[in-house]
């Protein structure tokens, strides 16, 4: 080993950290460090995209499509047949006050629409509410207009045909609304971009109020068959009736309890009940059922779990960090409406208790949790975290939320 000198060899850090000076100072003032995996992560999933209504279309006596382009500076993020927006909305209650809320609804125009060059694009059918009913959904079916603006976050939900998991040959059974992710799907299908075929047993109530039917109708594809199921008219010439398990049985290619064939099912919640039982009559794998809810029950008393009692106004303590509210909340509502009537902001997504965005710890008190829709995971379960949205309390309550 070569020694030049002590003070030569002990000044030799300090030549290291000039020569290292210099190289900084000779660089870019720039950061051109690109992280690709996170630039795709968040052109796929973006936390927030700003849309535009383009176009308001009557398609039944009770709903209507409504087209969005993405506004300026934003891109719409692919998504697959039979997921779902959740759209932000601030809403007057009658009272002078505004809600803050969202709802999820399903996307009825297919992807290659929004992925085409020249004005992409995504479709949302949004039926009225009844009267008392979808206090949402009316404001949008009688107020949206053309120009309105809108805060979206997409894409979510877990209905979509994966090849590696379901069966290539579909059979779905729709029911109200529900119809909206099946033609997202037929039109996939036709356009070469979805290899699967598509059987929809659609049931509805009168034929002068069949959602999309014009618009399925027009689909000509020998991978995709409509067929339209109407239970409130004995003189339709057509399928009458319900979703039952002969009708279910003659619509399928072969014997349902072989897996040869994949269900979905998307409608409400009083049909997912009925079908869930044909099902089971015609011996289907639950592997190749897939079934998507939407919103909480409109009567939670009626669910077969839900204990007994008068319902009651209880008290809700909200811990937001350091800050602590206490709101009313109805034993008949989610906690998740409570906060919004109170103004407190806490995300929803998809309102059905599967996503988890609304996700906050039960520190006391006791709640119902339906059965049907409940996402969480064992060890929230076991440590005592719910889903805002499909909880219902039983007694006064504390939670502590996220900071939104």
């Amino acid at each position: 080993m070569k020694v030049e000198g002590f003070f030569k060899d002990i000044t030799g850090a300090s030549r290291v950290t000039r020569a290292r000076h210099q190289l900084i100072d000779s660089g870019s003032p720039q950061n051109l460090y690109h992280d690709h995996i996170r630039e795709l992560a968040e052109e796929i999933h973006p936390k927030e995209t700003q849309v535009r209504v383009t176009r308001i279309e009557d398609v039944s006596k009770t709903a209507r499509k409504f087209t969005f382009e993405a506004a300026a500076g934003y891109v719409l993020p692919p998504f697959q047949a039979g997921q779902y927006v959740s759209l932000d909305l601030v809403i007057p209650d009658g009272s002078g006050k505004r809600i803050h809320t969202s709802r999820p609804y399903s996307i009825c125009s297919a992807p290659f629409q929004a992925r085409q060059k020249e004005n992409p694009f995504f479709e949302l059918t949004i039926r009225d509410g009844k009267p008392g009913e979808g206090f949402v959904s009316s404001f949008m079916y009688k107020s949206c207009r053309v120009g309105d603006t809108f805060t979206a976050h997409l894409p979510f939900g877990q209905f979509y045909y994966e090849p590696l998991r379901d069966a290539k040959r579909i059979v779905a059974l729709a029911g109200g609304s529900g119809i909206t992710p099946f033609y997202s799907m037929a039109q996939e299908i036709a356009h070469g971009t979805l290899d699967a075929s598509l059987t929809i047993l659609y049931g509805s109530v009168r034929p002068d109020d069949i959602i999309l039917e014009k618009q399925l109708g027009a689909i000509s594809c020998p991978g995709v068959r409509f067929v339209n199921v109407i239970s409130g008219d004995p003189d339709y010439p057509g399928e009458k009736g319900y979703l039952s398990a002969d009708l279910i049985r003659k619509y399928t290619q072969g014997d349902p309890a072989d897996g040869g064939t994949s269900y979905f099912v998307c409608g409400p919640l009083p049909m997912y009940r009925f079908v869930t039982g044909e099902l089971e009559k015609l011996g289907v794998p639950k592997r190749r059922i897939r079934m998507e809810v939407f919103g909480a029950p409109r009567d939670i008393t009626k669910d077969p779990d839900y204990p007994a009692r008068d319902p009651s106004v209880f008290r809700l303590t909200v811990l937001r960090g350091l800050q602590q509210t206490v709101i009313d909340a109805s034993s008949l509502e989610p906690m998740a409406v409570a906060m919004e009537r109170a103004g407190i902001p806490n995300q929803t997504r998809c309102r059905s208790g599967a996503c988890g965005y609304c996700r906050c710890q039960l520190m006391e008190g006791d709640v119902f949790v339906p059965s049907v829709g409940d996402g969480r995971r064992y060890a929230d379960k076991k440590f005592g975290y719910v889903h805002a949205c499909s909880t219902y309390p039983l007694s006064d309550c504390t939670v502590r939320i996220m900071i939104c």
